[in-house]
């Protein structure tokens, strides 16, 4: 192997500069000897962590506690979340508990259009079109009774005409949502993405 006469300056150069290194560095002291007071900082600054560390040591079993019962508290939340494989299937379950509710007040409730799925956060919510003829104290019973449910259900629109005045008659159209995991929901693609 040949070496242009570039690289055997550079090499020339750099012989004698590691020789100078090594040799200042074995032949000077490193620094100035320990003095007793750098010695007491750094034994200071090995207290200072040793007392932080017990600290976070002895919050441990406090965090873990927390810990716990924040997640007690969500799955007791999550358990309204309605459950199902497929969008689909969630609105129908949306659209039986509506029935289910109803069918306490006497209400017979027709329909069943099902908008589309969107995104909640990190849950999605399922659409459901009820429409129903009540008096105005059944439908009141209704929302309450509705609210009481383990599902987690509520009315996101509604429409209300009267039917009959004089008896107190409705003709109501609401669309219920219910809470979903977020996995049922469609991703939204992008304009450019098929």
């Amino acid at each position: 192997m040949k070496l242009s006469p570039r690289e055997r300056n550079l090499v020339m150069l750099l012989i004698p500069s590691v020789l100078i290194i090594l040799i200042l560095r074995f032949t000077l002291p490193d620094g100035a000897a320990p003095t007793p007071d750098a010695g007491a900082g750094s034994v200071a600054l090995a207290k200072q962590r040793v007392a932080r560390l017990r600290q976070i040591i002895a919050t441990t079993p406090a965090r873990d506690a927390i810990f716990r019962q924040t997640a007690a508290d969500l799955t007791d939340r999550e358990h309204g979340i309605l459950q199902a494989d497929t969008a689909p299937q969630a609105q129908a379950s949306l659209l039986e508990i509506a029935r289910r509710v109803a069918r306490l007040e006497q209400i017979d409730v027709r329909g069943g259009d099902f908008g589309a799925p969107k995104a909640f956060g990190d849950y999605g919510l399922v659409y459901a079109t009820i429409t129903m003829e009540c008096h105005i104290e059944q439908l009141v019973n209704f929302l309450a009774d509705l609210e009481k449910q383990p599902e987690l259900v509520v009315p996101s629109e509604e429409r209300i005409t009267a039917v009959q005045p004089k008896q107190k008659l409705l003709n109501v159209r609401m669309v219920l949502a219910g809470v979903v995991a977020k996995k049922l929901v469609p991703e939204k693609k992008g304009p450019g993405a098929f």
